[in-house]
C-alpha cells in the first residue's frame, strides 16, 4: 500500500488512481530525526490541481451526489476500518516525515483519526432541514446542501489528525475534496488516500495533490470551481489565501496559530499543575509544534519560584529527546530545517531581550553527548525543552508564535492582572486555568478571549466538540456539528398552496 512497501517515491492521488505530476518534478522529504531524505513526493503544479478539481467535480455531479446519505455514512465507517488496518504503517510514515514520536501517533493520533471517521459517519445520515410556518397558503422549508468541491490545506505538524477533522466533515456533508498537504510532510496524506479507495469511495471523491504552497496551494485557492478552502496553518498564510480567494468569493475557514496563556493561581493543585505546565502543554510529543502550545506560563508571584523549580525537575525526569521511531522517545525533533533555525533564533532573541534561560537552549548534537545514539542523531533537528523566566509580555518571545519547545514564565499579582496579560495578544486560540476556585474558573471562561478554555487540564480535544480561534487565530470551527454546517449551504424553498 505505502511507499514504505513500494519504494522511495509516491505519486499524487487523483480520480481514484496514482498519477505522476504532469511536470515530472519531485521533492525530497527529509526525516528530521536524522536530517536525511527518505522519500520523494510530487512537486506538482496548476495542471495537477486542474485534474484533481475536474475529478472531484465529476464525482460530485455523478455517483456521490446521487448516493443515499446512509450509504455515505457506511463508507465513512468503512474507511475507519481501513485506517486501523494500516495504523502502524501510517503512523510510521508520518513520524518519519515530521518527527512526531511514534508513541504519540500510536496509540494516539491514528485511532483518533479512525474514530473521527466513525463520528462523521454517524452524522452523515442525520442532516435535517426544517419547516418554517409563514402562511397556510404556502409550504416553506429549509435544506442544508453540500457546497460541491472543497479544497483542504493541512499543515506539517499533525497532518493525519487534521485530515480526520476536516475531510470527515466535508464528506459527511456531501462534498468532494481536493487535499493539499504541506510539502514538508506530505507522505502520510498521499498514502492514506488509498484507504478511501479500499473502503469503496467512488473515484474522485478524495484527491491529493502535493507540491509547494505558492504553486499548488495558490492554484487550489484561486480555482473557480472550488467553493471553499479550509486551512490549518499560519496567520500569515491565511492572509495570503484571503486575498487570492477574494475574486471567486469562495467560503473560507481558518484554524491558525496561537500564543496561548496557561495561568496558574496560588490555589492550584501543584502536582497536576506541574505536568499541565510542561509535558502536557509543550515539552513532549511534537516538540511544541502545536497551535495550542501553552507558550506563555502566567504564574502567581506566591508560587512562581516553586512552580518553576518543580517544572525543571519534572522535565529533566520525563522528557527524552530522540529519534521519532524510538518508542522511548517522548519528544522528537523540529520538523524541518527552516523551522529549526527559526526556533534557534527565538531562543537567542529571548536572551537578548533580557529573559533568563532556566533550562534548555541546546541545539542539535549538544543534546546527545555521551549517548550511544549520538552519532545517528547528530544531523537531526533537535532543540532541547527551553524555559525562560523573568519574561514580560511585551517581549517578542512572549508575543510571537515560535512553534517549538519554548515557553516563558511571566509573574502576576492578582486575577485582574492575569486576565489582562492573557488577553494582551493578537491571538485567541486556547487558554489553561489552574485553580480550585469555581467562581474564578467561570469568570475566566467568560472573560478569556479564546476559542477553548481548559480548567485544571490542558490540550484536551475531541471530535465531537467544536475547536477554533478568536482574533488572529482564525474563524470557523473544526469538529462537532458546527464544523458540519461550515461545509454546507442553506437553501430556502417556497411552495405556493393558494
Amino acid at each position: 500500500m505505502s511507499p514504505l512497501l513500494q519504494g522511495k517515491r509516491i505519486d499524487n492521488w487523483i480520480g481514484g488512481a496514482r498519477r505522476a505530476p504532469v511536470n515530472g518534478e519531485y521533492l525530497e522529504s527529509i526525516d528530521p530525526s536524522v536530517g536525511k531524505a527518505w522519500i520523494e513526493i510530487p512537486n506538482g503544479d496548476a495542471q495537477d490541481v486542474d485534474a484533481a478539481v475536474a475529478a472531484a467535480k465529476s464525482a460530485f455531479a455523478g455517483s456521490w451526489r446521487e448516493m443515499a446519505a446512509m450509504q455515505r455514512a457506511a463508507l465513512l465507517r468503512a474507511v475507519a476500518v481501513e485506517i486501523m488496518k494500516h495504523a502502524e504503517e501510517l503512523a510510521t510514515i508520518e513520524c518519519r516525515d515530521n518527527g512526531k514520536p511514534i508513541r504519540e501517533a500510536i496509540p494516539g493520533d491514528l485511532p483518533s483519526v479512525a474514530e473521527m471517521m466513525n463520528y462523521w459517519g454517524g452524522q452523515a445520515d442525520k442532516i435535517h432541514g426544517s419547516t418554517v410556518e409563514i402562511s397556510p397558503l404556502s409550504h416553506n422549508f429549509v435544506r442544508h446542501e453540500p457546497l460541491g468541491v472543497v479544497g483542504i490545506i493541512v499543515p506539517w505538524n499533525s497532518p493525519l489528525a487534521i485530515l480526520g477533522a476536516k475531510v470527515g466533515a466535508a464528506l459527511a456533508a456531501g462534498n468532494c475534496v481536493v487535499l493539499k498537504p504541506a510539502e514538508q510532510a506530505a507522505a502520510s496524506i498521499l498514502t492514506i488516500a488509498e484507504c478511501f479507495d479500499a473502503a469503496g469511495f467512488p473515484p474522485g471523491v478524495v484527491n491529493v495533490v502535493s507540491g509547494l504552497g505558492e504553486v499548488v496551494g495558490d492554484a487550489l485557492v484561486r480555482h473557480p470551481e472550488v467553493r471553499k478552502i479550509a486551512m490549518t496553518g499560519s496567520t500569515d498564510t491565511a492572509r495570503v489565501i484571503s486575498e487570492r480567494a477574494a475574486p471567486t468569493l469562495k467560503q473560507l475557514s481558518f484554524e491558525l496559530g496561537g500564543k496561548s496563556p496557561n495561568i496558574f493561581f496560588a490555589d492550584a493543585d501543584m502536582e497536576i499543575a506541574v505536568a499541565g505546565a510542561s509535558t502536557n502543554a509543550i515539552f513532549t510529543g511534537g516538540a511544541g509544534q502545536t497551535c495550542v502550545a501553552g507558550s506563555r506560563l502566567l504564574i502567581h508571584t506566591s508560587i512562581y519560584d516553586e512552580l518553576i523549580e518543580k517544572i525543571t525537575a519534572h522535565v529533566a525526569e520525563s522528557v527524552r529527546l530522540g529519534n521519532a521511531l524510538d518508542h522511548s522517545t517522548s519528544m522528537g525533533p523540529i520538523a524541518f530545517d527552516r523551522q529549526y533555525e527559526k526556533v534557534k533564533s527565538y531562543i537567542e532573541l529571548g536572551q537578548k531581550e533580557g529573559a533568563e534561560v532556566v533550562f534548555g537552549g541546546r541545539f542539535g548534537p549538544e543534546n546527545f553527548e555521551g549517548r550511544e545514539d549520538a552519532a545517528e542523531l547528530a544531523e537531526g533537528y533537535f532543540v532541547s525543552p527551553t524555559l525562560f523566566r523573568g519574561a514580560t509580555n511585551d517581549m517578542r518571545v512572549c508575543r510571537e508564535e515560535i512553534f517549538g519547545p519554548v515557553t516563558c514564565a511571566i509573574p502576576f499579582e492578582d486575577d485582574d492582572e492575569a486576565l489582562a496579560i492573557a488577553n494582551d495578544t493578537n491571538y485567541g486560540l486556547a487558554c489553561g486555568v489552574w485553580t480550585r476556585d469555581l467562581k474564578r474558573a467561570h469568570r475566566f471562561i467568560r472573560d478569556i478571549q479564546a476559542g477553548a478554555v481548559w480548567i485544571n487540564t490542558y490540550r484536551r480535544l475531541h471530535w465531537a466538540a467544536p475547536f477554533g480561534g478568536f482574533k488572529e487565530s482564525g474563524y470557523g470551527r473544526d469538529s462537532g456539528l458546527e464544523s458540519l454546517r461550515g461545509y454546507q449551504q442553506t437553501k430556502t424553498a417556497w411552495v405556493d398552496l393558494a
